[in-house]
């Protein structure tokens, strides 16, 4: 497991909150810690933990994993699905429901496309092409 970039991280979790327009006190109270310690987190001081994070994360509708990335606890696997949720996270044309629906589909054609390659594909950065031309005629999802 990496260490824990706690200065960007902070920067990136007071980032977030602003965009998202919390006063430190609203998203301290909506994910359940306290005001002075994520204050802390925000300044670099404090390392939290995977469970603080995901709180943090829910709290501002963005997906933990991106917060595991920016601690350090997870090795960004895929530039362009983080680049592609971050983008569908911050779009204001759609409200939180339907970006959840957009995220749960993009999931399932990933986990589908997985299994169809074989353990192998965990490693594949290439999602997007399907390896046989009966993949693009099944139905996914319903939205």
């Amino acid at each position: 497991m990496a260490s824990l970039n706690v200065g960007s991280l902070g920067e990136y979790i007071r980032e977030q909150r602003r965009n998202a327009q919390y006063s430190l006190r609203q998203l301290a109270e909506a994910a359940g810690v306290s005001n002075p310690y994520l204050s802390q987190i925000e300044r670099g001081l404090r390392k939290p933990s995977a469970e603080i994070l995901q709180q943090i994360a829910k709290a501002l509708r963005i997906s933990a994993e991106t917060l595991y990335v920016q601690a350090g606890i997870l090795e960004e696997r895929r530039d362009e699905g983080l680049e592609l949720r971050a983008s569908i996270l911050a779009d204001p044309l759609i409200n939180d429901q339907q970006k959840q629906a957009l995220l749960a589909v993009y999931d399932a054609f990933l986990k589908e496309n997985a299994a169809r390659r074989g353990p192998a594909a965990e490693a594949d950065t290439d999602t997007g092409t399907p390896t046989t031309p009966a993949q693009t005629t099944t139905d996914g999802p319903a939205a």
